[in-house]
């Protein structure tokens, strides 16, 4: 099968099994507290991920000079982007925080354009001024009542998720240094252990109950959290960036939120138009700033 194509398959199904995160996420946040479901997402992955690099034998020592990057790491890539994405889906619902977490390829191109020097073409803002247009269309949109409202928990949930969104941004730019230096494995190695180990202050004074009750169901979505989207979502991603550029690879992101609000409408969600018309003006302003 020619490269691209199987490059191209690839990069659609990692976009449909993080798109499934979304809905998994919202259901087990029913039974487990996004913050501990997000801090048990990384307890079951991140020895897996040891494993890995063990496997390839790679070496884990870096150099003590990269030890600040690598705390940015942890925070931006686990800690802080799952504790503002699982609160934010646990507070709005999947097809919203699908759309909204694709902001993060606008911080992005601001945060390329203020500190890396890239250039903001006319197309670029356009897109950027798009997609912020979608965002607030979106965040006044009520998929329940069909009409566009206030509700302060839901804004509150766009809030964290635009604040997921900045992380990623922040840990794409920062991991780009990284990886120029050093296997990719093992600087997601440390992100995962790291960003675990921050958890901690979180979730440690009631994790063992959390442990003992959760239920089967509560454990098989942790499982697709930690084995089906860390694992093989994240080296899927990096597989393909090693075949492909990253500017062709991210293009295939913006099927996140389209997978999830598929899935959210086979399992009975209806969404009104002013929600298509913010996700549509979202996903073109992604696109154009892509494109440019």
């Amino acid at each position: 099968m020619n490269k691209n194509i199987t490059m191209a398959l690839l990069l659609i199904l990692v976009s449909f099994v993080w798109a499934g995160s979304f809905i998994i996420v919202e259901i087990a946040t029913k039974e487990i507290d996004p913050i501990d479901l997000g801090f048990l997402r990384f307890l079951v992955a991140t020895p897996l991920m040891f494993l890995l690099v063990v496997l390839r034998k790679k070496p884990l020592l870096l150099p003590k000079k990269e030890l600040p990057w690598l705390v940015v790491l942890g925070l931006t890539g686990v800690t802080l982007l799952y504790l503002f994405q699982f609160l934010g889906i646990h507070y709005t619902n999947a097809p919203t925080a699908s759309v909204l977490i694709n902001t993060n390829v606008i911080f992005i191109a601001i945060l390329s354009g203020l500190f890396l020097h890239e250039i903001l073409t006319g197309k670029r803002i356009a897109g950027i001024i798009l997609s912020f247009i979608g965002v607030f269309v979106i965040m006044i949109s009520d998929l329940s009542t069909q009409e566009m409202t206030f509700d302060n928990l839901f804004f509150i949930g766009g809030i964290l998720m635009l604040l997921s969104a900045f992380c990623w941004a922040l840990y794409t730019l920062v991991g780009k240094r990284l990886l120029q230096r050093y296997d990719e494995f093992v600087i997601t190695t440390y992100a995962f252990g790291l960003g675990t180990l921050f958890y901690l202050p979180f979730v440690f004074l009631h994790i063992g109950p959390v442990l003992q009750q959760t239920s089967l169901d509560g454990w098989l979505a942790i499982l697709y959290l930690a084995l089906v989207c860390s694992l093989f979502g994240y080296l899927g991603w990096y597989y393909a960036l090693k075949h492909i550029d990253a500017s062709k690879a991210a293009v295939f992101l913006n099927f996140i939120p389209l997978f999830t609000i598929l899935m959210s409408f086979f399992l009975g969600t209806s969404f009104s138009w002013f929600f298509l018309l913010g996700a549509g003006l979202i996903i073109y302003g992604v696109y154009l700033t892509q494109r440019t």
